[in-house]
């Protein structure tokens, strides 16, 4: 006999297609058995933690808020789910399977679309870990700032080719050493657990400062280009590193740093600046809808007065 939680992935289940994201979120939200639903912890349940979170003024989200949101579906099936809450619980599983990307680091002013990103979905390979006779390993830290000196590269490649084709050659030199090119000053490298082969990784990079605009008296503070940059575990769904970069722009022709960056690039960091804020926005309000989705799963659920388990056909054995 079913269980509550097999008849309500069966119903899920029978209204997707075969292979879609939607199909691996049901799947991993537990195995058939009740008791693998992962505890969850008191407080993040507690009407108060909810109402710090809808209220919060966050930066960013807590780096396993994906995770959490598919364990309280879980629970919210695993505890007994009415029939009209099923399109509910599948609507939010397929919107964060399809979405992850955009909801975790689109929520930041990230701009995941394949023609921002540094690198999408790159494999992590076996030789990019470090002491490979340790059955622990993970990636060799160094790694990770190879990995974000090639997205940026990328990042810096993508604005040329696909938002200011006009000046793709001055974009280009930039990698050079010819005319004026970047240089980066420093790095800073904040990981965030100890990633391991097999794995992909998506690179994202953003501008940490708003650009002067066009008539600004005083471009000379956006001399330096601050970038915060988000590496990002595919097989986690959540970032395995976060940098901080701070490069400057050269002038080899003259052997000099610029003070002042050049306008056709001036021009484009502030579009980019502004699709940063739009994005921001727009998924920041994405993640609100699911927090307030889920939170009406759990109402009509677990989290009601009166309300009581289903235990399915093991009541009436």
């Amino acid at each position: 006999m079913s269980s509550p939680m097999n008849l309500a992935r069966k119903s899920l289940l029978a209204h997707s297609a075969p292979g879609s994201p939607l199909v691996s979120s049901i799947l991993s939200l537990s195995s058939p058995g009740r008791c693998c639903i992962p505890a969850l912890s008191r407080a993040f349940h507690s009407h108060a933690a909810h109402r710090t979170a809808s209220k919060s003024n966050y930066t960013q989200l807590d780096p396993r808020w994906l995770s959490n949101i598919k364990r309280r579906i879980g629970k919210c099936i695993a505890f007994g789910m009415k029939q009209d809450l099923v399109p509910l619980a599948g609507g939010v599983l397929e919107e964060i399977a399809r979405d992850w990307r955009e909801l975790v680091a689109g929520s930041e002013g990230f701009l995941t679309g394949e023609k921002y990103c540094g690198l999408h979905r790159h494999n992590v390979v076996w030789g990019e870990m470090g002491m490979l006779h340790i059955p622990t390993c993970h990636v060799n830290n160094v790694m990770y700032v190879r990995y974000a000196e090639t997205g940026r590269v990328n990042w810096s490649r993508n604005i040329a080719l696909h938002h200011d084709p006009e000046n793709s050659k001055e974009w280009s030199q930039l990698m050079g050493s010819t005319s004026v090119g970047y240089i980066l000053k420093s790095i800073k490298v904040d990981f965030k657990f100890p990633m391991m082969f097999p794995d992909q990784i998506s690179v994202y990079h953003k501008l940490s400062n708003e650009p002067p605009a066009p008539n600004d008296p005083n471009p000379r503070h956006f001399s330096n280009l601050r970038l915060d940059v988000l590496i990002m575990s595919e097989a986690k769904q959540r970032p395995a590193a976060r940098c901080e970069e701070d490069v400057v722009l050269y002038d080899y022709r003259i052997a000099k740093k610029l003070n002042i960056l050049p306008t056709w690039m001036l021009v484009q960091y502030r579009k980019l600046w502004e699709a940063q804020e739009v994005a921001k926005q727009a998924n920041r309000e994405k993640v609100k809808d699911i927090e307030r989705r889920v939170r009406e799963l759990e109402v009509g659920t677990w989290d009601r007065e009166g309300a009581v388990e289903s235990m399915g056909s093991a009541a009436s054995s």
